[in-house]
C-alpha cells in the first residue's frame, strides 16, 4: 500500500503537457441548427450534421459547402474511413442515408428507427452502428452492401457511442444515466454500468489506454475502465456538454460545454488518470465538434443567442452561426 501511495504521489507531481489553445478563426455558416461534427481525412474537411443537410468546410481554405447533401434534421454525418461512402442519420427520414462523399449524391436510404441519433463506424466488423434515441436500439448497417444486417435492443434514449476494436460497442443511455456494453457479433448487451452522479450522459470517447470518458449535462465527465466497467475519477467540465472529442495521436480528450462556452482539455496519457490541463474560452452554445487527427486543430460549431424571454429557449441570432477553429 505504501508503494502504491508513493507512486500516486509521484504521478500527481508529473509536469502537465504544455498547451495554450485559443480560438484562432471563425468561419461563417448558414443559419440553422446543428448536431455532431466529424473530420473527413480523405477530403481534409469538417462535416457537420445540420438541420437541413450536411455542411462541409475545407480545413485548408475555410471554403464552405452549405448543403453537400440535402436532408432534414440530421444528427450524425461522417465518411467511412478508407472509402468515399458518406453516412448521415436523419430523424426526418427515420434512418440512415449513404451518399457519395465527393458529389453528395444519395446512394441508399435505410430505415432504422424513429430517431436515429449518433452513428459510428466499427473497423473490426466493418459495420456502421446507429444509436436510436427513441426506441433504444442499435442498428447495424453494412455500408458496402447498403443494407441493415442486424439490430440490438438496448433500451432507453441512446446517445453517443465508442468501439474498442475487439468486438464491443459502448453507448451512453441518456435517460438512465447508464453506460451499456454490447457484443457486436452476438447482438446482445453484456454489461451495464450505472454512471452515478451523471445527468443525461451524451458524449463518449474511448482512450488508447482503455478509459471511457462520458460527458454529463451537470458539468462532470465520468471516467470508466472499459475492461471492468469500474468507475474511476470524475472530471469537472462545463455545463451542457454534448460531445467528447478524442485525439488519439496526442492522447487528449476535449469536452466542449455549451452552457458556459468552455473547452476542457484532458490529458489521457498512460501512467496516470485522465487529468485536466487547460480550459479554453470558446463561446456559449459550442457543445459538439471534431478534431483534425493530423494537426490537432479542434472545430466547434456554434451561434449567438438572444436573451431568453419568459423561460422560453433563447432564440438564435440570425447570421451568427459559425465554426470556431481552436488550436
Amino acid at each position: 500500500m505504501t508503494k502504491l501511495l508513493a507512486l500516486a504521489a509521484t504521478l500527481a507531481l508529473l509536469p502537465l503537457p504544455a498547451t495554450a489553445m485559443s480560438v484562432t478563426q471563425r468561419i461563417a455558416l448558414a443559419d440553422g441548427g446543428w448536431d455532431y461534427a466529424s473530420f473527413d481525412t480523405t477530403g481534409n474537411r469538417v462535416m457537420i450534421a445540420r438541420s437541413d443537410g450536411v455542411a462541409a468546410v475545407d480545413a485548408a481554405t475555410g471554403t464552405v459547402v452549405p448543403q453537400l447533401v440535402a436532408a432534414g434534421r440530421l444528427h450524425a454525418a461522417f465518411v467511412v474511413p478508407g472509402t468515399t461512402i458518406g453516412v448521415l442519420t436523419s430523424s426526418t427520414s427515420g434512418g440512415v442515408m449513404l451518399f457519395d462523399a465527393a458529389t453528395g449524391k444519395v446512394t441508399a436510404d435505410i430505415k432504422t428507427g424513429p430517431k436515429p441519433d449518433a452513428a459510428i463506424y466499427d473497423a473490426a466488423s466493418k459495420l456502421v452502428l446507429v444509436m436510436d434515441n427513441k426506441d433504444g436500439t442499435i442498428s447495424m448497417i453494412d455500408p458496402i452492401a447498403g443494407k441493415l444486417v442486424g439490430t440490438v435492443a438496448v433500451g432507453g434514449a441512446l446517445e453517443f457511442a465508442a468501439v474498442d476494436g475487439m468486438g464491443h460497442v459502448f453507448v451512453n443511455v441518456e435517460d438512465k444515466s447508464e453506460l451499456a456494453m454490447v457484443d457486436i457479433a452476438k447482438r446482445s448487451v453484456v454489461r451495464r454500468t450505472m454512471l452515478t452522479g451523471c445527468e443525461d450522459p451524451s458524449g463518449l470517447a474511448l482512450t488508447t489506454g482503455g478509459v471511457l470518458i462520458a460527458a454529463c449535462a451537470n458539468g462532470v465527465a465520468k471516467s470508466v475502465d472499459a475492461k471492468s466497467g469500474k468507475l474511476l475519477a470524475d472530471i469537472a467540465v462545463g455545463p451542457r456538454p454534448d460531445a467528447v472529442i478524442y485525439d488519439a495521436a496526442r492522447e487528449r480528450a476535449y469536452v466542449p460545454s455549451g452552457g458556459d462556452g468552455t473547452l476542457t482539455v484532458i490529458d489521457t496519457g498512460r501512467g496516470h488518470a485522465p487529468r485536466t490541463i487547460e480550459k479554453v474560452a470558446t463561446q456559449t452554445g459550442a457543445r459538439t465538434g471534431t478534431v483534425d487527427p493530423k494537426t490537432g486543430t479542434v472545430y466547434l460549431p456554434t451561434a449567438r443567442y438572444a436573451a431568453a424571454v419568459s423561460g422560453a429557449r433563447p432564440a438564435m441570432i440570425p447570421g451568427s452561426v459559425e465554426l470556431l477553429v481552436v488550436k
